[in-house]
């Protein structure tokens, strides 16, 4: 019989590897030599495990050789794959042309090289040449275009941000303004069930609408609501109450292009209070912080959620936004930290 010395320390990694080792392969190694540490005896060993006396043989000499890092490793080499003579002209025909599923990138595979794999062996070699699955992003409508990039960068660095030092500074207020329209329907969510679930769906002729303005510093939300269309009148209302908060330095509202929000008359009034509006180049919602604060909204309130009635729907969006600076403060500020997306250096699909 090999003797074979175990320390303590090893003895707890064999215990523990065993189980937590991520290839089951070393999960047996670890087994066997956490056995043997126990006095076992090999055929029983052997029984448990259901390995040959050759294998034991062989795992025994490899602990014995290296230790717990001589178990963790695998020899077997295997065959080269087919696949990788053509990795290059694969990885760069998935470049151009990227797939949306295993079977999709397994039959291009197969119409460019004549060589047919299955599913999991396509997933593993597309793993092996830097590809991963990802979520697909979006750019606003004409975002894609590079003078459009172009504007919208040079409106961030020109005209947004030093606006926001400013306010970091305690000299100026910027706010966000945009307005929300929250459609009486079932938002439909992931779930952790047992079984799919399923939620009643209002008709969605009604909605809330919500017409906010978030303070980029203090993250305070000022909102205008109705159940009818947010307008010029709302935006004056709106401006009326910002103004309202008496406060000691100049104010900038950023906003969209919406004509409701560009009108003379909400111009007028806007220079009578003496409040700046600055108008985001068009197609730059991630440039609006205030879109942050409905998509959180809709996830915290609204997605996988039923409400009864269209007041408790209302009640629940409400509520919501009033624990902006109380209750969810501490996971709004991350989520509304100063840092806006750029498509500058993003790959914008042309398929």
């Amino acid at each position: 019989m090999i003797q074979v010395e175990f320390s303590p320390a090893d003895i707890e990694q064999l215990r523990f590897e065993r189980y937590h080792y991520p290839h089951p392969k070393v999960q047996k190694k670890m087994d066997v030599l956490y056995l043997k540490s126990q006095g076992m005896a090999h055929q029983e060993i052997r029984h448990l495990c259901d390995i040959s006396k050759t294998t034991l043989t062989v795992y025994l000499r490899q602990y014995q050789a290296d230790g717990i890092e001589g178990l963790k490793r695998l020899n077997y080499k295997g065959s080269p794959s087919k696949l990788n003579p053509h990795a290059e002209t694969l990885k760069a025909h998935f470049e151009e042309h990227p797939p949306r599923t295993v079977a999709e990138a397994q039959a291009e595979i197969e119409r460019l090289t004549g060589i047919k794999r299955s599913p999991t062996q396509i997933r593993a070699f597309l793993k092996r040449i830097g590809l991963a699955c990802r979520k697909v992003g979006f750019v606003p409508g004409k975002s894609a275009d590079p003078d459009k990039i172009e504007e919208q960068e040079a409106f961030r660095v020109e005209q947004l941000e030093p606006r926001l030092e400013e306010a970091k500074a305690g000299e100026r207020t910027v706010l966000f303004m945009d307005a929300a329209h929250f459609v009486y329907r079932a938002y439909l969510g992931f779930i952790w069930c047992f079984e799919r679930i399923f939620i009643p769906s209002p008709s969605g002729r009604k909605r809330f609408n919500v017409l906010g303005a978030i303070n980029a510093v203090t993250q305070e939300v000022i909102t205008v609501t109705n159940q009818t269309y947010i307008n010029s009148q709302s935006i004056c209302l709106m401006l009326l109450k910002v103004a309202a908060l008496e406060l000691p330095t100049p104010i900038t509202i950023v906003l969209d292009n919406a004509r409701y929000q560009k009108c003379q008359l909400v111009r007028d009034l806007a220079d009578i209070l003496d409040i700046e509006l600055l108008y985001l180049p068009s197609y730059s919602p991630h440039l609006n912080l205030i879109e942050r604060l409905w998509r959180f909204v809709r996830n915290e309130c609204l997605y996988s959620k039923y409400y009864s009635d269209f007041a408790d729907f209302k009640t629940a969006i409400e509520d919501c936004l009033k624990k902006t600076g109380t209750e969810h403060k501490p996971r709004l500020e991350s989520l509304l930290s100063l840092n806006f997306q750029s498509f500058k250096k993003v790959k914008i699909s042309a398929v």
